[in-house]
């Protein structure tokens, strides 16, 4: 698990707020990447797209597709912040795939922060939007009357552990996608065994591009369904 440790990049031992480590650097690395595909390659606008404009456009389409499809026209407002959201994850899970680098969305510390953003933004945004009528989200008015509050219990507690389930939902499988690899390459000394481990290796690795994509789009999309809530709470 050395490879989660957080650390100074001018030695010592101490971490501070204000200390730059190795977390700080991949997590600028990511933002650079979200400026260079969303801004920088879009910056000519050009009408026959190259490479780099294709994926910026591709990306604009697939997450306002999937706004509109979950939150409505009403919820399209938002997109911005939900495609900064997902741009920025699925950008550092991609660098985290580079060999030596370090993978800040595999830290409960950073993906629990977004998740927060995400639970904050919504609840505020379901109060101010609809009052108390936002309370609705909890009651299930269609289930018998003697259920109700019980069934009110459970959605809150289910409403709370939101943010919980969404970080470590990501962490999660980061963290173990690359924890995997680690233990494959520890094999891959062993003469004997080392053919089986590049293999279990290089399968790994493209199963993790994958899941580095996936869980992007996952948080992404439960942001979305989250959203909806806060603009269309009755049950």
């Amino acid at each position: 698990m050395d490879q989660f440790i957080v650390k100074p990049l001018f030695g010592g031992d101490t971490v501070a707020w204000y200390t730059p480590t190795n977390m700080t650097l991949w997590l600028s690395f990511a933002i650079l990447a979200v400026i260079a595909i969303l801004v920088l390659s879009t910056s000519k606008r050009a009408i026959v797209p190259g490479r780099s404009q294709s994926i910026a456009e591709l990306a604009y389409g697939f997450i306002y597709k999937m706004v509109e499809d979950i939150c409505g026209k009403e919820g399209v407002k938002f997109f911005p912040y939900i495609m900064t959201l997902f741009m920025f994850i699925v950008c550092a899970n991609f660098l985290g795939m580079i060999p030596t680098a370090f993978t800040p969305t595999s830290h409960f510390a950073v993906t629990a922060v977004l998740a927060l953003m995400v639970f904050i933004t919504v609840t505020v945004l379901g109060f101010v939007k609809n009052g108390t009528a936002f309370l609705g989200l909890f009651w299930v008015s269609s289930a018998p009357l003697a259920l109700r509050p019980v069934l009110a219990i459970i959605e809150l507690i289910s409403y709370f552990v939101r943010p919980v389930s969404h970080s470590i939902r990501l962490a999660g499988n980061v963290m173990a996608g690359h924890a995997v690899i680690k233990v494959f390459a520890g094999f891959a000394a062993i003469a004997v065994i080392s053919p089986v481990s590049v293999l279990a290796i290089t399968a790994m690795y493209g199963l993790e591009v994958l899941v580095s994509f996936i869980q992007a789009y996952v948080f992404t999309i439960l942001t979305c369904v989250y959203l909806k809530d806060a603009l269309h709470p009755s049950h």
